[in-house]
């Protein structure tokens, strides 16, 4: 199967680069393609070739990558190149589906029931916070992150406890030690696990390697430079000593380090596999050329694993323009006025810019000086409504009415608001339902006529399984019950007696805007209440989906921008301090280890310039503050060091309004601009 066939139907109007990329068969290959380059084209051209005209089945070729849209994208593609029983069985997911699949078939081989529970982000923290007995967001947010690294690092608790340095590391792993003790016991894993435990579990049974490996007989990965020690893990035992694969990365794009990836993992394929085959994407197929040349002029100054420079045919570009601003208000509404202008001299929509920018605190002012603008506006990776907790706590309860086996569902439920029931009380449950391959819910009617409980633990829980019964047996019209849920529940009560006024206000109205939204649909599709909760599943797709792009300017963090394109992009707060990041003072370790860690840093700062940089197609404005309001105070800044590197004609142009205009001038010019 390595033989390149002859009269390839490979499309002529690839590179020459992109054509060997997708050509190459005798062995592993890693193509390293710039921002820009056609790296998915490349991926879903090859496994098209591999398709049509390799032999490959469909089943045995799988491709990875970190996104479910970034998957969706690849096999509607694939699907367009490719007839649908070819393409039967070929696997295009992120990495954490192909683990959920692994663990389904794999279940009873890292001791957990084929029906396990999956705990999100959220439901985890609730389980840290038990442990932990704080309400300290920082430290639980720390501890789970923490946690997080230890798990992608395949460390175990023994491990991590070892290897703690700090009284902070200490104390997080007597919490982990406890955190996978309850996991084991609700027979459910985080979304850490769905990596971690197919990882060692392909490392410790030959059988299920083999296995998996016969199966796996072309592997295909994108954004190979965001993989962590595990997802690494993973690569190297399903690939095996055959090696047929071709993973797909740029190591300047390299800007989750604080989530545990390591852009290592690029040169580890180099020691790891001696024939490794380098092909370089260099091409660019976004941007002007002023824009590439800066780009290229700020990640020069960084180490580089593979040197490469990005270039491209669509022309010189206008120069990219550099503007101060007084403070982070004038920059705001200084970024309105510019973007609406520009706008309606180039006729485009408002689709077509967007603002970046470093911290999600940044989006505030600019979002109120949009407001005042009237500019539509999305923001990516805000929260959505869904994720909201108090509504969360309020599906919980449905979606274990419409299913009574849903574990996660019963936790929240159980346990929210507090009931009397601890989580010496859910542990024991949770054994109790694992031995007896149970759910949750169904443990509790047989564990009453057991010894395990005593009757002061045992009774809330019984109190709450008939409540739920009760409300599954309910033909009343779904209105009532609902009404009805919430006053038993006493939500209302609960979220005042935990929450300040003013949040505790603010969560209730949301709840309030959930019920009316599932009142309404269920008198208008006419449902009763189990059939109203079984759409409890498909209700986060009621937020606009990625393909529904309204017309409005996207915001976004530089994190969460990456992948994305547009002819315009805005870069707010490009200032030492913000851009790159200063770092928490506290984070820093002492010595030689401290500088090092802070020379790191400013790396992954300059990758992140790199990506926010290679966002724009057409036009680049940077914005930068002299003063920037910190902790009810004044602080003076400079521009980032980034902008000297980018080393731009003249330094950038100026924008020419920017001299003496007051906040109210720059509205009356967009106003007079506007009844043009």
């Amino acid at each position: 199967m390595t033989t390149m066939p002859v009269g390839s139907t490979v499309p002529a109007d690839l590179n020459p680069r992109q054509r060997e990329a997708v050509l190459y068969l005798n062995g592993p290959c890693l193509v390293l393609a710039g921002a820009g380059s056609g790296k998915t084209r490349v991926i879903t051209q090859k496994m098209a070739y591999l398709l049509r005209e390799c032999g490959y089945a469909g089943r045995h070729v799988v491709a990875l990558t970190f996104t479910n849209k970034a998957a969706r994208e690849m096999s509607e593609r694939l699907h367009a190149l490719v007839d649908r029983k070819l393409s039967k069985g070929l696997m295009v997911s992120t990495f954490h589906s192909l683990g959920l699949r692994f663990l389904r078939e794999e279940a009873q081989g890292v001791g957990l029931k084929p029906a396990f529970s999956i705990l999100d982000a959220t439901d985890a923290l609730a389980i840290i916070q038990e442990l932990l007995a704080t309400t300290d967001k920082g430290r639980l947010r720390s501890v789970q992150q923490t946690i997080s690294l230890w798990k992608n690092a395949l460390l175990d608790p023994d491990r991590a406890a070892a290897g703690a340095a700090t009284p902070e590391e200490v104390d997080a792993a007597r919490v982990y030690r406890s955190y996978q003790a309850t996991l084991q016991a609700y027979q459910a894993v985080d979304f850490d696990d769905l990596i971690r435990l197919p990882a060692q579990l392909l490392e410790a049974d030959e059988d299920v390697r083999r296995r998996w490996q016969a199966r796996v007989q072309y592997l295909l990965i994108d954004e190979y430079q965001d993989t962590n020690q595990c997802q690494y893990q993973i690569v190297r035992l399903l690939v095996g000593d055959r090696a047929m694969f071709t993973a797909v990365g740029d190591d300047d794009q390299a800007i989750y380090a604080w989530r545990g990836a390591t852009v290592e993992n690029l040169s580890r394929l180099e020691q790891d596999y001696a024939n490794l085959k380098l092909i370089k994407l260099e091409q660019n197929y976004r941007s002007v050329q002023r824009i590439l040349t800066a780009a290229n002029n700020v990640i020069g100054k960084n180490p580089r694993i593979f040197g490469k420079t990005l270039w491209s045919e669509l022309g010189v570009g206008e120069p990219i323009q550099v503007s101060p601003a007084d403070d982070e208000l004038a920059e705001a509404q200084a970024i309105g006025v510019r973007l609406s202008a520009s706008r309606f001299e180039r006729q485009a929509k408002w689709r077509d810019f967007a603002v970046l920018y470093r911290s999600n605190h940044q989006a505030r002012i600019i979002e109120q000086a949009f407001r005042d603008l009237r500019i539509p506006y999305t923001i990516s990776g805000g929260q959505s409504f869904f994720d909201k907790a108090e509504v969360r706590d309020i599906l919980a309860y449905l979606r274990l009415v419409a299913n009574d086996e849903d574990d996660p569902a019963f936790i929240r439920a159980v346990t929210t608001p507090r009931r009397g029931i601890g989580q010496a009380t859910l542990q024991t449950l949770g054994q109790f339902a694992a031995e007896r391959r149970l759910p949750m819910f169904a443990a509790v009617f047989e564990i009453g006529s057991t010894e395990l409980l005593a009757a002061r633990h045992y009774e809330p829980l019984r109190v709450f399984a008939a409540f739920i019964q009760k409300l599954q047996e309910n033909r009343d019209p779904v209105p009532e019950v609902l009404d009805g849920l919430l006053a038993a529940i006493g939500y209302e009560n609960y979220l005042f007696d935990t929450q300040e006024e003013r949040a505790a206000q603010s969560r209730w109205q949301n709840v309030l805007e959930l019920l009316g939204w599932l009142k309404r649909k269920a008198t208008e599709d006419g449902l009763q209440l189990k059939e109203l909760a079984q759409h409890v599943a498909l209700v986060t797709m009621l937020d606009r989906g990625d393909d529904e792009e309204p017309d409005a300017v996207k915001l976004s963090t530089l994190h969460a921008a990456k992948g994305l394109e547009y002819p315009h992009v805005y870069l707010a707060g490009v200032e030492e301090g913000l851009l790159p990041h200063a770092g928490r003072e506290e984070d820093e370790l002492p010595g030689e280890a401290g500088e090092l860690q802070r020379v790191q840093r400013i790396e992954e700062e300059r990758r992140l310039m790199y990506v926010g940089i290679t966002r724009a197609q057409r036009t680049l404005h940077l914005t930068w503050c002299r003063r920037r309001r910190r902790a009810r105070e004044d602080v003076m800044r400079e521009p980032s060091r980034f902008i000297k590197e980018m080393a731009l004609d003249g330094g950038g142009k100026a924008a020419p309004e920017d001299a003496g205009v007051s906040p109210k001038q720059r509205l009356d010019m967009l106003k007079a601009l506007l009844k043009k």
